[in-house]
């Protein structure tokens, strides 16, 4: 059972919040407020295992809220604004959910804080990473080099593969290329675009910086987007 807090100056948030936690038989809620200083007798008087957590509130906003806490419990940041989610994945967020969000997104939060928590994740096998792979331009087999790709973008029935070099046009679905990069470090963030996630420069509205390159995010795909940045942690400092 873990023991949680709500932390949203919005009562209807709140509200929302308690019917979801009410339907997971592993979740207790511990106490609710409107601001976080109200929330530290408890947090200091009680066990507490994972906070959800509104950003902006008056007085002080989440993201300075739990950076006073030396032994902070898990977080789950819930929020309307997705422009903190590389802050918040900087302070070691288990999820940033963006309002307003379905049971289904809210159930998938909570179980990687039960799985972090329990230390329930069976550690993968340990397998050789792809360091290359070969496409067909031009007549030739070419081989390329993961860490030297930019960004891959559809162009119908093929595909430019953008390098720190050049680019290579290659006969193929983006769908295929898709099937052949390890997820872990490549990340489809448009229907026509994937990205090289350790290449993002930053994110800014729905639009991915990578050097002078702009690739939009696909509509609906933001907040999938950011939460994959945020479990893979290229952006930890």
């Amino acid at each position: 059972m873990l023991a949680c807090l709500i932390i949203d100056d919005e009562p209807l948030a709140r509200k929302g919040l308690k019917e979801y936690i009410q339907d997971v038989d592993f979740l207790r809620l511990a106490g609710e407020f409107d601001n976080p200083l109200k929330a530290m007798d408890t947090l200091l008087h009680q066990p507490v295992d994972l906070i959800f957590l509104d950003i902006e509130m008056p007085k002080m906003t989440g993201l300075d809220f739990l950076r006073t806490l030396s032994h902070p419990p898990l977080i789950i940041f819930t929020t309307a604004y997705p422009h903190y989610a590389i802050e918040g994945f900087n302070l070691d967020a288990v999820d940033y959910l963006l309002k307003p969000f379905s049971f289904e997104r809210f159930w998938k939060a909570v179980i990687k804080a039960k799985v972090r928590l329990e230390g329930a994740q069976p550690a993968p096998a340990e397998q050789p990473a792809p360091e290359h792979f070969f496409i067909k331009s031009d007549n030739r087999l070419l081989k390329i080099r993961l860490e030297d790709i930019l960004y891959i973008e559809a162009l119908r029935n093929y595909v430019l593969v953008h390098t720190q070099e050049k680019k290579y046009i290659t006969y193929l679905t983006i769908k295929a290329v898709e099937e052949h990069l390890p997820p872990g470090q490549f990340l489809r963030v448009h229907k026509s675009f994937i990205v090289s996630l350790p290449k993002i420069d930053s994110i800014e509205g729905n639009i991915i910086k990578i050097g002078s390159h702009s690739l939009p995010i696909g509509r609906g795909s933001k907040e999938d987007v950011l939460n994959r940045i945020l479990q893979d942690r290229y952006w930890k400092r």
